[in-house]
């Protein structure tokens, strides 16, 4: 058995990816990641609430055929980018009345 083999609670690397991916992709439309193309961050909430809605899909249709680590990497994912979603809109919302 070599090294690289995932133990039957890891996460399958290519789910644990996407998930990262797209965590990723929220952090970036939430302007907590810089763009790579300007080094500036910027927000687009309407991406970051389709990066949220995928990932909370993707939790209803995989609900009993995840393992125990595949489960908490996707909750985490969804959790915190929803928390910072409540965040940063609620901080645009409040700029905008300013």
């Amino acid at each position: 058995m070599s090294d690289s083999t995932p133990t039957a609670d890891a996460p399958d690397p290519r789910f644990a990816a996407f998930v990262y991916f797209q965590a990723q992709n929220g952090g970036l439309f939430l302007g907590k990641i810089p763009n790579p193309a300007t080094g500036e961050p910027s927000v687009n909430l309407r991406a970051a609430q389709s990066v949220v809605d995928s990932l909370e899909m993707l939790a209803d249709k995989t609900t009993g055929n995840l393992n125990s680590s595949e489960e908490k990497l996707l909750t985490l994912a969804v959790d915190n980018l929803r928390r910072l979603l409540d965040e940063v809109a609620a901080t645009e919302e409040n700029s905008q009345e300013a």
